[in-house]
């Protein structure tokens, strides 16, 4: 099992504390999102860990992690960043993809590993209680997710217009199986640069945006269920919010990683 973690993004909506820093070396609880990430990761057995950095990349290669970057980190988004690691979806090892600005409980990610699947990802069903306490209107901020009653994903990533369209939360960890890894290469390398995907162009089209489009072409993704347990460090808002809760010793009550 190896992991790539997605971190090239420049986190304009951290401002100003990604002035000089990239968006996973923002701090809460005393360390780096980065480093609360790869301890966790080994924790749960992965030591092969790989970032794929974009923005201020010098920072998180003098952490001594292995790296891949994304040279067009300006100009593109998550699946384009992740495509600049293809090398490591070679078919030898099952493959953790995680998003740089999330932090996540071990049991997170075991729930994952534990799920035989060969494309699946993490799915917060009491998403509605982080988002309430993120935003004035959590229906502003969520996307669409329905997966019917096997657990396979129909629909996820769009614009919701109630609710009911909400089963729950993607949360930007995605496991693929060995297997499978070369697949998602091969799909995206076909895809039209001339068309839009979700509204946007292959260069920049989201995660979500590729996982229906995978779905729509006859590859399963499984929603791995969970409750609670993880965080999106996506505005300063969440950061200032996060913080409090840390300073007040109640961090721990949404994701219980903090000494």
């Amino acid at each position: 099992m190896k992991t790539i973690i997605l971190a090239a993004g420049e986190g304009t909506r951290l401002r100003p504390y990604t002035l000089d820093c990239p968006k996973c070396l923002v701090e809460l609880g005393g360390k780096p999102l980065l480093i609360h990430q790869v301890e966790i990761l080994k924790k749960s057995g992965i030591q092969d860990i790989t970032i794929v950095t974009g923005y201020c990349a010098n920072k998180i290669k003098a952490l001594g992690y292995k790296t891949c970057h994304n040279p067009n980190y300006q100009v593109t988004n998550m699946v384009a960043t992740l495509m600049c690691a293809n090398e490591l979806l070679d078919g030898n090892e099952d493959v953790l993809i995680a998003y740089g600005d999330i932090l996540y409980e071990p049991r997170i990610v075991q729930e994952l590993l534990n799920c035989n699947d060969p494309l699946c990802t993490s799915v917060d069903l009491n998403w509605l209680r982080l988002w309430k306490l993120r935003m004035q209107d959590p229906l502003i901020g969520a996307e669409t997710m329905k997966f019917d009653a096997a657990g396979y994903i129909i629909e996820l990533g769009r614009k919701p217009q109630s609710y009911e369209e909400i089963q729950g939360q993607y949360m930007g960890l995605i496991k693929v199986n060995a297997d499978m890894a070369p697949r998602l290469v091969e799909v995206y390398e076909k895809l039209n640069s001339h068309c839009l995907y979700g509204g946007h162009t292959k260069q920049n089209m989201y995660m979500t945006s590729f996982l229906q489009y995978l779905i729509d072409h006859g590859y399963p993704v499984r929603a791995v269920l969970v409750k609670g347990g993880w965080l999106e460090v996506d505005t300063v808002n969440d950061l200032y919010l996060y913080r409090t809760l840390y300073s007040e010793g109640k961090l721990n009550e949404l994701c219980n990683i903090f000494s």
